[in-house]
């Protein structure tokens, strides 16, 4: 199998969603890179495994499949949806916004524009769906980083 960026609680703590609830919470930049316009599509890890489990149980043998969550979205955008979130139920002190610690930082050398993954191949002979929308499954995340933070600081 093959996957889009999966996201979700657990994910380690250096990729972009942690990092931005993390350094949010904490007063500090949020860094983005470049112009922060590379795409990515999003795959809650729940999802991931569903589609795991039935490529093992009712896939082809020999047959590869793509999963993804159908929803690309720029990384300034990630950015800005945690952010409204976070200042929705857990506003800073100040009562600014968030998206006022977003700072662009320099692009890693050779990184990708987009990412994407056509699942239909998936969707059409194993049944795949995703159970909820990318709304509901980053309120979850979210909710659940800002839990592990608050108690670890």
């Amino acid at each position: 199998t093959n996957c889009s960026n999966n996201y979700g609680p657990r994910q380690h703590d250096e990729k972009l969603i942690p990092t931005v609830i993390r350094n949010a919470i904490h007063g500090n930049e949020i860094p983005i890179y470049g112009n922060g316009k590379n795409i990515r599509d999003w795959i809650f890890v729940e999802d991931h495994c569903d589609g795991i489990y039935l490529a093992l149980t009712t896939g082809g043998l020999g047959e590869s499949y793509c999963f993804g969550g159908n929803c690309e979205k720029e990384n300034i955008d990630i950015a800005n949806i945690i952010c409204e979130i976070l200042d929705r139920i857990n506003p800073r002190d100040d009562n600014k916004s968030y998206k006022e610690q977003i700072a662009f930082v320099q692009d890693r050398l050779g990184h990708d524009q987009r990412y994407a993954i056509d699942d239909s191949k998936a969707s059409d002979n194993l049944g795949y769906v995703r159970e909820k929308s990318f709304e509901e499954r980053i309120d979850q995340t979210i909710r659940w980083y800002l839990n592990k933070y608050k108690n670890n600081s």
